[in-house]
This record gives C-alpha cells, structure tokens and sequence, in this order.
C-alpha cells in the first residue's frame, strides 16, 4: 500500500461498485493511508494488515494483484507468491513492476532490481505462467503473470 498512490488511483477507476484491497507489513503506513483515505473521502478500498509472510488476502477473489517495486524486497517471496496465487481468480493477474537489472544505466543499487529472467525463474517456480512484459516505463517493467 506504501503512502496510496496507486491505491487512490485504482480505487477510483475501479468506481463505487468495485473494490481495492491495499496491504502493507507496516502498520504506520496502514495508518497513514487510513488518514489519506477519509481525507480524500474515498470509501472502497479496504485496508489490510499483511505479514512478511502472508498478504492476508480472501481466497479468489481478485483480478488484478499489483505489486509496485515490492517483490524483490520480500524476505519470503515463496510462501507471499503462494498465498497470492489462491487470492486470484483463475483469470486473474499478478503484476510485478521492477526496476530493470538489464539495464545498467537505471540509477538504483542493484539489490533493488529485477530482471526479467530472474522473476520468471521465481514465479513459474510457485506455478505463474509468464504473460508478457510490458516495456513503456523508462526504468522499470510491467511483468504479467498468471495463475
């Protein structure tokens, strides 16, 4: 969830009738969001305390799981890839954004990227099928996995 830029923005494209889940393992951020969401007055995102290991999330209902320059600072990102396959729906996606490894120029420690080999070689380890990549931002990807 982090501060709720992108939950703010798919809550409202989502509309009145959908619905955003937004985890974070930091409580502050959760509170921090909490604030920024009645604030805005936005009402249909529903806030969820995750754990290292467990996004805490229901069991197949989700379409979209986005995770924003989140997957390679998991310290269990087996067991979150598991508990995130059965939240989706079986047409659902996962959508990993990184910053690209293959390219040196991207000014952010090498710790903090991803390359694309290196997230299939983990995702289709958990059961993923590699969807696309989708190369228009210009220091990270848009990885498209599927359940």
């Amino acid at each position: 969830a982090g501060s709720g830029y992108y939950t703010v923005r798919l809550a409202k494209q989502v509309g009145p009738n959908g619905r955003v889940y937004a985890t974070d393992i930091q409580p502050e951020m959760i509170v921090f969001l909490q604030r920024r969401l009645e604030r805005e007055r936005i009402e249909n995102v529903e806030l969820v305390q995750a754990t290292e290991t467990n996004p805490r999330l229901p069991e197949g209902r989700f379409d979209l799981i986005l995770m924003v320059d989140v997957y390679h600072e998991l310290s269990r990102p087996q067991e979150v890839l598991r508990k995130l396959r059965t939240a989706l729906k079986p047409d659902g996606r996962l959508v990993l954004i990184e910053f690209r490894k293959e390219s040196a120029w991207v000014p952010i420690r090498e710790e903090h990227k991803m390359s694309v080999k290196e997230a299939r070689m983990e995702l289709e380890a958990e059961g993923y099928r590699f969807d696309r990549v989708i190369d228009v931002l210009p220091w990270q990807h848009i990885l498209v996995f599927r359940p």
